[in-house]
């Protein structure tokens, strides 16, 4: 199996889907691997070198309970497989957690990114806009009812209409293996510790923000912080998208992303 190492000696798994055109860094969000790509694949491998790969803690990763997981150090961790696989510059495609990260990778690493794709995406607690009550309660604790907590997850990630013709994603969902509790307790305050406002105006890349227009989870208002932060970013709001606008609006969604790169290409 294919494995890069971070600086504290973890073990990350990373798989490359094609190995033509510009290399093109896709990251997951928060708790999850790098199998929730798997339904864009064919979008992004057709004209880039796309490496995918699974934070700590998850999928096939090692998983460390120390030290402390951070936004800052998954970034880290993403230029360690850039190392392994000695790509010397990439761009980046970030979801939720995962845009948080190429915050940062932007900020601590902007030699090694050529273009940066934020997606449903936040600048941390402290400056953006913050979400419901009820959904910061679901966040801190889910539901132990695997069903009750599926179904919620889904409400926040598509519309009714669209959960209603994918009725196998839920049984999917139920059969797909939970995080140890200490790893999902790790990746949320890692997620929830993101501050990256102060530093968001070095970021020099081209940087396309994406959002959903009904995103409740990292609620829409987020996505023109972020672009009003960064230097000469692009926003863009899928209409009626939740925050797995990627997903049900992948056509739209994803020729909005490949024009950007088409656009910034590292050569």
């Amino acid at each position: 199996m294919p494995y890069a190492t971070a600086s504290d000696g973890t073990r990350l798994y990373f798989e490359e889907w094609s190995t033509t055109g510009d290399p093109l860094l896709l990251i997951s969000g928060q708790g999850s691997d790098h199998t929730g790509w798997y339904a864009l694949r064919n979008d992004f491998a057709k004209k880039y070198h796309v490496i995918v790969y699974d934070h700590r803690g998850t999928g096939r990763s090692d998983k460390p309970t120390a030290p402390p997981y951070s936004t800052r150090g998954f970034a880290q961790d993403a230029i360690s497989i850039l190392d392994h696989l000695n790509i010397p510059r990439a761009h980046a495609y970030g979801i939720s957690m995962g845009g948080r990260i190429c915050q940062w990778l932007g900020i601590d690493h902007a030699e090694r990114i050529g273009s940066l794709v934020l997606g449903c995406t936040t600048p941390g607690n402290v400056h953006g806009v913050a979400r419901s009550p009820e959904i910061n309660a679901h966040m801190a604790q889910p539901s132990t009812d695997p069903v009750e907590g599926v179904r919620f997850s889904l409400s926040m990630l598509y519309s009714p209409a669209w959960i209603a013709a994918h009725p196998e994603i839920e049984a999917y969902l139920l059969q797909t293996p939970q995080l140890p509790e200490y790893v999902r307790q790790l990746h949320y305050r890692a997620s929830e510790g993101h501050d990256s406002w102060d530093l968001l105006p070095a970021i020099q890349a081209p940087t396309l923000v994406i959002h959903g227009s009904e995103d409740e989870l990292n609620p829409t208002a987020n996505a023109p912080l972020l672009a009003e932060r960064i230097p000469h970013a692009e926003l863009y709001l899928v209409k009626g998208g939740r925050h797995g606008y990627f997903i049900e609006f992948r056509e739209e969604a994803s020729r909005v992303v490949s024009d950007f790169l088409a656009r910034h290409p590292l050569a």
